[in-house]
């Protein structure tokens, strides 16, 4: 079966085609410039083993994109489908399911209200990922369309993890309450770690770690998050690229009155000018944070330590959260690509009984891999995320499971 996974921007459509049973990517591409007035839109589409095709034109809205898309994938010269009728799912990446989808859903009308009484809690990605729902509900009709959710896989967190301490109220009537985010990621990088190790879920105690510009960590028991350090928004947790993370909000006031910002202003203060570009004054891209300190920038040097400071805080909470700890897994960006990273943050967890083979680590980038010696109480392995096929194995799994009913 081939499904066609979405990831619904404000402006912009991107796009994987899977042929699940082979779990190998069949096409994706990217349409930027979605309705934006005085410039035209651009599809890239590629093919595995083919030349990429660019093509520009008016796309005021999302419709229009998924339309080129379509046009795209079943076009006789560089399309990779005879028609949609190979098409056996749309999954689309959602942000948000509140507490009321805690796993994916095939979305019909009463789903896609629920979905729109979200949208506060994600203004800036709630409006765009209903848009991708909607437009494919008109032109791919009669395909299902699954609604897999950056919150659902966290939804096994206990009270004592997910609630704040503030009244009992503010979280039943408004929501105010721990979601965690990355959940389609950390789901596929656990799963995929029990894979490599020969392990089922159950009985491995495991912590993810998804750095990236966006940063997160999920404690897995028995295949099941008991905490995550993502919060009510993205905002919480890691130092990130540009987010601040973890912070007395007590501060939240203070820098508004300092600096004259409205609400809205301190949100975007926090969510766009701090983290490691806030810190160092240099870029909120890791390798330029290296490369500064490197050329001896105090500042750059503080973010970093801050950075490294905060993921071994968490991995230290978590280890006692669960008892204690099998397995420490990285991915994404930073994750991936970064083994400085990775070896100072394990550096850091000697104590827990971690132990890193340098040589395996050094240099190492974007591969499967256990890093740790064998003589390591706690496995470290490497596993590169794919959300992606993670959404589409999900929306295969919950078309199949209907059709069987």
């Amino acid at each position: 079966m081939k499904i066609l996974v979405l990831n619904s921007g404000s402006s912009s459509l991107k796009y994987k085609l899977f042929d699940v049973k082979q779990h190998s990517e069949i096409a994706s591409g990217l349409v930027e410039r979605i309705g934006l007035a005085d410039v035209d839109g651009r599809l890239v589409h590629k093919v595995p083993g083919q030349e990429e095709y660019r093509v520009e034109q008016p796309m005021p809205d999302h419709k229009v994109a998924l339309r080129l898309v379509i046009n795209t994938l079943v076009d006789g010269d560089r399309g990779v489908i005879r028609s949609l009728d190979e098409i056996g799912a749309v999954g689309h990446r959602v942000l948000h399911g509140k507490d009321a989808f805690k796993e994916s859903v095939v979305v019909d009308d009463a789903v896609l209200e629920t979905l729109k009484s979200f949208i506060d809690l994600g203004p800036l990605h709630m409006p765009a990922n209903i848009m991708g729902i909607e437009s494919c509900m008109t032109l791919m009709e009669g395909i299902p369309q699954v609604a897999v959710f950056d919150t659902a896989f966290h939804q096994t967190m206990p009270k004592r993890a997910y609630l704040y301490a503030v009244p009992r109220r503010l979280c039943d009537e408004f929501g105010v309450r721990r979601y965690g985010f990355h959940g389609t990621s950390h789901k596929y990088v656990s799963r995929r770690t029990a894979e490599i190790l020969g392990k089922p879920l159950s009985g491995l105690k495991m912590i993810t770690m998804h750095l990236g510009n966006g940063s997160s960590a999920a404690a897995i028991k028995d295949g099941k998050v008991i905490d995550t350090s993502m919060g009510f928004t993205p905002l919480e947790g890691f130092v990130m690229g540009t987010r601040c993370g973890d912070m007395d909000p007590a501060i939240v006031p203070y820098i508004q009155q300092k600096l004259g910002l409205s609400s809205s202003e301190v949100d975007d203060f926090m969510n766009k000018k701090c983290g490691l570009l806030g810190m160092s004054g240099v870029s909120s891209d890791m390798r330029d944070i290296q490369r500064a300190i490197e050329e001896g920038n105090e500042l750059a040097k503080d973010a970093y330590d801050v950075f490294i400071y905060r993921l071994t805080k968490y991995v230290g909470a978590y280890f006692v959260a669960m008892g204690g700890l099998d397995v420490l897994v990285f991915t994404a960006g930073i994750g991936e690509n970064d083994w400085l990273v990775r070896q100072h943050l394990c550096e850091s967890l000697e104590v827990l009984g971690v132990k890193l083979d340098l040589e395996k680590n050094t240099g190492l980038k974007g591969k499967e891999e256990i890093l740790s010696t064998p003589d390591s109480k706690v496995k470290v392995l490497l596993v590169p995320t794919n959300e992606e096929l993670m959404i589409a194995m999900d929306a295969y799994e919950l078309v199949t499971a209907s059709k069987s009913q």
